[in-house]
């Protein structure tokens, strides 16, 4: 039996400049690929077209030239997929396993207070969406409006993905439904979230294998339901912890102190960046 070749990716958003975080996600990746005999690839998400900039797609390609890391051209974009990602949200359309959403953040927050106070539930998206429109007559076409994931209507109750760190992992439908809801699926201002953008993108590109941070575990269930949904492979997963500041917080892009470029600057070499990252708590 042929060997799958193991296949590990960095998908950095062109928002911003890169950081220590994202130092130790990508050299996690792609070491892991050269360790496996494998192929490291980049991919740009680009799908934020508000938010992203040239400039910062191009400080990307710098910094990690300059960490030594090299991979296969051309780069793929998501501004260019635009077609596949149509194809999907009309087959989730088709499914019924979405619906048209028009309320706003705060129509959201005003449903999902609890009725005796407290904060709402919160998921990877945030507020989990209460359901207002959940159950609303769907138009025979996808309207030009958010568009939320409908799990109701999925069969398969029970979900399993394999984690290199956190072993295998096992959820079910009702897990997902309570403490992660009707994810946004597409957005006016941006077309298609990043939910399904990064299955569809991992899927083509034949990604076997997924390092990335902690912080996005929660959101690997929606990944996997969604990869269930569409008949797409569930790639294994590797969420490492995070790279956090003096006071304990995850760095941002907008932390420019910590950025690869300010390092460079200061004169650090690649190796003190991978010192640096093995030591940051």
């Amino acid at each position: 039996m042929t060997k799958t070749k193991h296949v590990e990716r960095f998908a950095p958003s062109p928002t911003g400049l890169l950081h220590l975080g994202h130092a130790f996600s990508v050299l996690a990746a792609y070491d892991a690929a050269r360790d496996a005999g494998g192929e490291f690839l980049l991919r740009i998400e680009d799908i934020d077209f508000n938010r992203s900039k040239p400039e910062f797609e191009t400080q990307i390609y710098d910094d990690l030239k300059w960490l030594g890391l090299s991979w296969p051209e051309p780069v793929l974009r998501q501004s260019d997929r635009r077609g596949a990602y149509d194809a999907a949200l009309q087959t989730l359309w088709d499914k019924k396993h979405m619906f048209p959403c028009t309320c706003t953040r705060k129509d959201i927050a005003f449903a999902a207070a609890p009725q005796e106070g407290g904060d709402p539930l919160v998921g990877p998206d945030g507020i989990i969406y209460p359901g207002t429109c959940r159950n609303n007559d769907l138009p025979t076409a996808i309207p030009e409006t958010a568009l939320r994931l409908n799990l109701d209507n999925i069969t398969q109750t029970d979900f399993t993905f394999t984690d290199l760190i956190h072993g295998t992992v096992n959820f079910t439908l009702s897990d997902v439904q309570n403490t992660i809801g009707n994810v946004m699926i597409a957005r006016k201002d941006i077309g298609i979230s990043y939910h399904l953008a990064v299955v569809l993108d991992d899927a083509f590109q034949g990604v076997t294998h997924v390092t990335r941070g902690v912080d996005l575990f929660e959101a690997t269930k929606i990944h996997v339901v969604l990869q269930h949904v569409l008949g797409l492979p569930t790639p294994i997963y590797r969420h490492h912890r995070l790279i956090r500041d003096e006071n304990g917080k995850r760095l941002a892009k907008r932390d420019d102190a910590r950025s690869i470029q300010s390092y460079r600057a200061n004169g650090m070499s690649p190796d003190d960046v991978r010192t640096l990252i093995s030591l940051a708590q």
